[in-house]
């Protein structure tokens, strides 16, 4: 382990005790007594409260209502956490009560100038792809702290030009792509539904319903992913598409790879649209689609399109 790891490692440790010897750390990290002491020496320079009490039973303190003491990162570290926050921008909401900018300045308050010059150089050759959405989720948020207190909600929800109330415990939030989904269960429907939410425009908790435990509601929602109601097919493309597969792909779908490469998944009444859109794109790398719904789906919505553009 490098100094700099064991420092860092060794901040954390110490931090949750009162006292320590110098056998703790030497036992602990296996290290000698010298080396034992020049790290006690280093993490005072980094600013952790320290005292000594000396005679025969000896030992090191460390300060009451003390703050933790700055972190030490390795560079593979502190490049991996940037990366994470640079994610952060593919998204105009968040659920979290955060700026990137006040997020990125507290970051680099714990890093060394060196390290901060190495960053920036990062960040001007490495590129991430994102797709951001002009909609905002101002309602994250609230989301999170619902599933979090097992509460329920009532929200307005719009699609097109239809506008619902629904009653719902949401049970998951996710990310693709710059959209953020939340998924519960409609409690009028008694149904699992996803919701886009930059499509939710109010949201009130009401905390005189009975709400499931999230561990059971979690439990339910995974048991529920393909009900019986659910279509399942199999579609067969080329290897080459299997880069589009890994570019976009939802929960309800998964990759087998053998003598051939086939995309196994199933969805759910009225997601016929989205999952006939979803495979056009794979245009001539399909090589077979089952069940043949799905297939006749595809090539009507095939000639369809055509149709629209022998009119434009």
């Amino acid at each position: 382990m490098k100094k700099s790891e064991r420092l860092n490692d060794m901040i954390r440790y110490l931090n949750g005790r009162e006292f320590f010897n110098l056998s703790d750390l030497m036992k602990t990290y296996h290290i000698s007594k010298s080396t034992a002491l020049r790290d006690i020496h280093s993490l005072e320079q980094l600013g952790m409260p320290l005292y000594a009490e000396h005679g025969r039973h000896g030992r090191y303190g460390i300060l009451k209502n003390r703050l933790l003491s700055p972190m030490i990162f390795t560079m593979d570290e502190v490049y991996a956490l940037y990366f994470a926050m640079l994610t952060l921008e593919a998204y105009q909401s968040t659920p979290f009560h955060l700026s990137g900018n006040r997020l990125n300045e507290k970051f680099e308050n714990c890093l060394s100038p060196t390290q901060i010059e190495q960053i920036h150089n990062m960040k001007k050759v490495l590129q991430l792809e994102s797709y951001p959405h002009p909609h905002a989720s101002p309602y994250l948020d609230r989301i999170l702290k619902s599933i979090l207190h097992e509460s329920i909600c009532q929200i307005s929800y719009s699609r097109g030009q239809q506008h619902k109330t629904y009653t719902v415990q949401f049970v998951r939030i996710s990310a693709r792509f710059g959209q953020w989904y939340a998924a519960g269960m409609d409690l009028d429907q008694q149904q699992y539904k996803v919701f886009r939410c930059d499509r939710i425009h109010t949201i009130e908790e009401h905390s005189s319903l009975p709400t499931m435990p999230l561990d059971d509601l979690l439990q339910q929602y995974s048991d529920r992913q393909q009900s019986d109601h659910s279509v399942p097919f199999e579609v067969t493309i080329t290897a080459q598409a299997r880069d589009i597969f890994d570019k976009e792909h939802y929960p309800s779908m998964h990759l087998e790879i053998d003598e051939e490469t086939v995309i196994h998944g199933f969805y759910h009444p009225g997601e016929e649209d989205f999952i006939t859109d979803y495979f056009i794109r794979y245009g001539q790398h399909i090589q077979s689609v089952q069940p043949d719904t799905l297939k006749k789906m595809i090539r009507d919505r095939i000639h369809r399109l055509l149709d629209h553009y022998n009119q434009v």
